[in-house]
């Protein structure tokens, strides 16, 4: 198993069936807070449900059609990241994100999502990466636009969930902005190091 740093104290590991109680426990602690947006955190109510949302992506994993990771900050699960979709015919993903409130604010997500991007980009041949967000959701939005995705535009009332009919905006990354805006980071940053895509699986 792997484990990469993703801040102080912080780091990004595989999420799988076997850390089910964990996952749970994590859950419970961030479901009130991402529940309005990560339908995931709101569907595993138990340990039954947290076992079969780990194991659905550890299939995606084996089909290499997703992948599941936890952020864990001092040894503690907080959040996660996901590729929700993983489509190698048209060098196409779809990333998402979630964390419990203890541990916003701190740069985990940005940190976990230049980590994934590299990897498919650089290591899998992804052209093009999506960040599907309600339009309702401003902090999400916020990380997308930090990270360098744009909005692409809105599916309107796409989205049914929790009794509203969610608009959902569409924003994207491709690789060579990817690349572009990596290099001029880099060279504004010249004492961050940078992360190593090879080594996710």
């Amino acid at each position: 198993m792997f484990a990469i740093s993703v801040g102080e104290g912080a780091e990004l590991r595989p999420l799988e069936p076997w850390n089910a109680e964990e996952f749970l426990e994590h859950v419970d602690r961030a479901r009130e807070f991402a529940g309005p947006w990560v339908p995931m955190t709101v569907l595993t109510k138990d340990l039954e449900s947290a076992r079969a949302t780990l194991q659905r992506y550890a299939d995606k994993q084996a089909a290499d059609t997703g992948r599941l990771y936890g952020v864990w900050l001092d040894g503690t699960l907080v959040g996660g990241t996901l590729f929700r979709v993983f489509d190698t015919a048209t060098d196409t993903c779809e990333v998402g994100v979630w964390l419990e409130p203890s541990a916003t604010g701190r740069g985990l997500i940005t940190n976990a999502v230049r980590t994934m991007v590299d990897w498919a980009v650089d290591r899998r041949g992804m052209h093009r990466v999506e960040w599907v967000v309600s339009s309702r959701n401003d902090r999400s939005k916020a990380a997308a636009a930090r990270l360098g995705f744009v909005r692409d535009g809105v599916l309107r009332e796409s989205f049914p969930w929790q009794g509203i009919r969610h608009d959902m905006e569409v924003w994207s990354v491709l690789a060579p902005e990817w690349r572009k805006a990596r290099e001029e980071r880099r060279a504004a940053e010249t004492e961050v190091p940078s992360s190593d895509p090879s080594q996710i699986p």
